[in-house]
């Protein structure tokens, strides 16, 4: 009974979107946008298109299949991931305002002559078929000329029509981060750069709870450390381990579990806390025994008598890690993106992220690719190398996000609580105009600040069933995006706004 409901409800959907056409457009005031009403529908709204109380009624996977772009035909090819540090020519893609990250979707005009020959050049090479490089291009502030950013993505061309007039619709994908290690004009006229693979890090797993777990210092000896940790059988099986497997709960297998860094810091630390076992000295281990009281438990008071030697006593016994556990869970990468999915769920209401939760490295990205920040600001999450570096800033600025503001003048074009998920792909996304601009926009439900410029058009709209009208900030007169109408009074919401990414400040605060 519940799969008719939703099966009607998806013909429903598919019958309205054909009759858009046939409609006349109504137009809705912009003094409108601040009237209780609206203040309502925007505190009754879900997240994804969906409101709780079935107000929204607009397909958020249409956007993301970029109809505009009219019939496209697929490839039919599957790019197999090129090898970290792999250095090859690839043609380039440029333009501002575009910064691509690995899994994001970046739709094309190819109209100028030379990006077509590049298009070209990529569906017949040998090397990596199908696929270009894409660098984020900007003017430099001192002399406006423009600047190549060196960290780029490789695109995989999923899909593409040539029109008569010689241009190209183009859908690509993301791939892998490059380094562009310089860059030139071929004699066809083509961009080309001679790129470098990334060699991307696996996610950081810390030592966690198992380093507290391992010999404390009156387990070893002084001619050198225990080899065994002292496991329980019932700490064996919490950490997953046989209770017969000596191996699996050895030091050596303990190490081998941990990254190149983890070792570092393991093995630095027990040269630090151990150091005196093997120099004799007792200055280094009452160093140790104060290093140890200061960062393992340094928040615990010691009182006097009985509770001051216990406290002496205990430090005997701290585990084989320079750092306390709440430190190591910092900067492992499975918690910050738990932290993450949390605080994208929380702020844009977006499905479940938990199969996310388990892929930290695809995660950063795809929030690097989501976030409602300038393209600077994006463009530097796209060069940060490791993913927990690239979690904690993202959370830095999911934290700190909370305006959205014109780059031009500072005005407050719309909050965080404006914000709305008016694509599959999430509340921001890349979208290409009839002259080949491509521009990434952000959704939202409100924006305030904002003047319209013409009349609405119905035309190569981004999101099917909806007008759109331009709309520049009233203060500087910089073009900040458009408003989308209704072209059904059907179909909610009624409207919106998408805000270039472009022209939104740095300062999200």
């Amino acid at each position: 009974m519940e799969e008719e409901r939703i099966l009607e409800s998806e013909r429903y959907q598919m019958e309205q979107i054909r009759e858009l056409e046939f409609e006349e457009l109504q137009v809705e005031e912009v003094q409108g946008l601040d009237d209780s009403s609206d203040d309502n529908e925007a505190n009754d709204r879900g997240y994804g298109g969906v409101s709780a109380s079935g107000e929204f009624s607009f397909n958020i996977s249409l956007a993301s299949l970029h109809t505009y772009l009219g019939e496209v035909e697929d490839t039919h090819h599957r790019l197999t991931f090129l090898d970290g540090g792999a250095v090859l020519n690839l043609p380039l893609f440029y333009q501002e305002g575009v910064v691509l990250f690995p899994e994001a979707t970046l739709p094309l005009r190819v109209i100028q002559p030379n990006f077509i020959a590049s298009v070209e050049r990529a569906l017949r090479q040998v090397d990596a078929p199908y696929t270009i490089g894409v660098v984020h291009v900007y003017k430099d502030p001192d002399n406006g000329r423009i600047r190549f950013s060196t960290i780029g993505t490789t695109a995989e061309i999923r899909q593409y029509r040539r029109l008569e007039d010689g241009s190209l619709n183009v859908l690509t994908r993301g791939q892998q981060r490059f380094r562009l290690r310089r860059c030139w004009i071929d004699v066809e006229g083509i961009p080309c750069g001679e790129i470098q693979i990334i060699q991307e890090d696996l996610p950081l797993r810390t030592p966690r709870d198992a380093v507290g777990q391992l010999a404390p210092l009156r387990n070893l000896g002084a001619g050198g450390l225990s080899q065994t940790p002292s496991f329980n059988s019932s700490q064996a099986k919490q950490f997953g381990y046989d209770e017969d497997d000596s191996d699996a709960i050895s030091e050596e297998s303990f190490e081998s579990e941990l990254s190149l860094t983890e070792r570092r810091l393991h093995q630095s630390a027990i040269v630090t806390c151990y150091g005196s076992s093997h120099r004799g000295g007792e200055r280094s281990e009452n160093a140790a025994l104060r290093t140890s009281e200061k960062f393992i438990s340094g928040r615990q008071s010691c009182k006097a008598g009985g509770q001051k030697r216990d406290s002496v006593s205990r430090m005997h016994e701290v585990p084989r890690a320079f750092w306390p556990f709440w430190v190591y869970r910092m900067y492992d990468s499975y918690c910050l993106a738990q932290r993450v999915a949390d605080m994208w769920k929380q702020i844009v209401g977006a499905p479940s992220m938990d199969g996310f939760v388990n892929k930290p490295d695809l995660l950063s990205f795809y929030i690097g690719s989501k976030i409602p920040v300038s393209e600077s600001t994006r463009q530097e999450l796209l060069e940060i190398d490791g993913i927990s570096y690239r979690l904690r800033r993202e959370i830095e600025l999911l934290e700190s996000f909370d305006r959205v503001r014109c780059k031009n003048c500072q005005t407050v074009i719309g909050r965080r609580s404006d914000m709305l998920v008016m694509s599959s792909e999430g509340p921001l996304g890349a979208y290409v105009n009839p002259g080949g601009y491509v521009h990434e926009i952000m959704t939202l439900l409100k924006a305030n600040g904002l003047a319209l410029i013409g009349s609405a058009i119905k035309e190569y709209s981004w999101f099917p069933g909806y007008a759109w009208t331009i709309a520049e900030c009233a203060t500087c007169e910089r073009q900040m995006g458009w408003l989308f109408t209704a072209s059904n009074k059907k179909l909610k919401p009624k409207l919106f706004w998408g805000i270039r990414s472009s022209q939104v400040a740095n300062d999200m605060h």
